[in-house]
């Protein structure tokens, strides 16, 4: 039997490995194809988003990674926001005009449900796709726990893939709300209390 792959923090050497993995794993994501139809658009604004909604993980030794960069799952510490300017700015360059104001209002549903209280965020977290299945996404997420339960401070995340909602409920995440406006796919807030 194969010993479990090790987690590490992603350092400025393998960001780009990192965002590239979380690009392939939302490739076919209900969201951010929702937002991004078309595969030359989605390649090209894709990795700006995953840098602006959740690169802050890089600066705070809080991007964690499988071997080879398999797995990627970029955490937020209590305190420590998504790169809003920027996120506007992704949004605003590729916008479809008949999507913006469903658009507005995920966001909206969003900044509703974002806990008030001190917790981790995971914006992103993804497997390469010819790896999905082998419980790296499992593995990263006790890693990442461990560190939320050690501090007594709740975890909190989106999930724009119904797919992803049971490996999240497995790990004590609960459903608090949902996201949803017009043509928009559902976004699913999930909290796992504080331990």
């Amino acid at each position: 039997m194969s010993a479990l792959p090790e987690v590490r923090s992603a350092d400025a050497s393998v960001q780009a490995s990192a965002i590239s993995t979380i690009v392939l794993g939302f490739a076919t994501d209900p969201m951010t194809r929702w937002v991004w139809p078309d595969t030359s658009e989605y390649l090209r604004m894709m990795p700006r988003f995953v840098k602006a909604f959740g690169g802050r993980a890089f600066e705070h030794g809080t991007a964690d990674i499988t071997e080879n960069a398999r797995a990627a799952a970029l955490w937020l510490p209590p305190g420590v926001e998504p790169d809003d300017a920027e996120m506007g700015a992704v949004m605003e360059g590729a916008l479809r005009p008949e999507i913006a104001e469903d658009i507005g209002a995920v966001l909206k549903g969003m900044a509703e449900h974002h806990p008030r209280e001190p917790h981790w965020y995971l914006p992103l977290i993804a497997a390469d796709p010819n790896w999905i299945g082998q419980g790296l996404g499992a593995l990263l997420m006790k890693h990442a726990l461990r560190r939320c339960d050690a501090q007594g401070v709740a975890a909190y995340l989106e999930s724009s893939n119904p797919r992803n909602i049971s490996l999240y409920e497995r790990h004590g995440f609960q459903i608090i709300g949902r996201i949803q406006s017009g043509s928009s796919p559902v976004l699913t807030p999930m909290l796992r209390p504080r331990s």
